[in-house]
């Protein structure tokens, strides 16, 4: 899952990001609404976890783009913006949760799953293709109900697969479900997880087939296991 944070204050964002990602989600930050405006224009997010007072203007403008737009991404607003009013205002305007600062990281992580957790198109459900499960806001994986553990790249190319079950998934889209604006691709990366990941699901009995369309993406389908 991506996330995008928005917040001005560089220790902070670094700390939570650092966190997010320990915890398999792929974090992008930005610290301005002009920032976040463009990060949304080019990267689907997840979830939008959002502090009001930026530099070049209020966070909540990026909340009104978002829904005036129609899209409903889960957006976790974080501030020290403590009066009712304000939390009243920021949630009619759609926020979907408001965190008051100085935030505790557990409670922000939990926050962040049960988000996630809610039904909105994909995002929180539980995958399941053939034998493999995948538990979207734990996350968790599971083959033939045995967990299994998964590095965070390899979990994010699956969820990405295991959502557009049966039909073709550009490599690009891939690469953008796995990495961060910050972070350098090599030609080969995508490749290179999806690799691992085909080894990973045949070492473990899944019930799944992998297959790669030269130049143009890959597809996961399942199939049914010999007697």
């Amino acid at each position: 899952m991506r996330l995008l944070i928005v917040e001005d204050n560089e220790r902070l964002a670094s700390v939570i990001a650092k966190l997010l990602s320990e915890h398999a989600f792929v974090v992008d930050r930005v610290a301005t609404v002009d920032a976040a405006l463009a990060a949304l224009e080019v990267a689907a997010y997840d979830l939008i976890l959002l502090d009001l007072t930026l530099p070049d203007g209020e966070g909540a403008e990026v909340l009104r783009r978002l829904r005036r737009r129609g899209q409903g991404t889960p957006v976790l607003v974080m501030t020290a913006r403590a009066d009712v009013v304000q939390r009243v205002q920021t949630l009619d305007e759609g926020a979907d949760d408001y965190l008051v600062k100085p935030v505790s990281l557990d409670e922000l992580l939990a926050r962040v799953r049960a988000l996630l957790r809610r039904p909105r198109q994909l995002v929180g459900a539980v995958l399941t293709v053939g034998n493999v499960a995948l538990d979207t806001a734990a996350p968790s994986l599971t083959i033939n109900d045995t967990v299994v553990e998964i590095p965070r790249r390899e979990l994010g190319v699956l969820q990405a697969l295991m959502a557009s079950q049966g039909r073709l998934l550009a490599k690009q889209k891939l690469a953008d479900a796995i990495y961060s604006f910050d972070q350098e691709v090599t030609p080969n990366a995508v490749e290179a997880v999806v690799s691992r990941l085909r080894r990973r699901l045949e070492t473990h009995g899944a019930t799944v087939s992998l297959t790669a369309m030269r130049g143009l993406g890959y597809i996961l389908s399942s199939y049914r296991a010999a007697p």
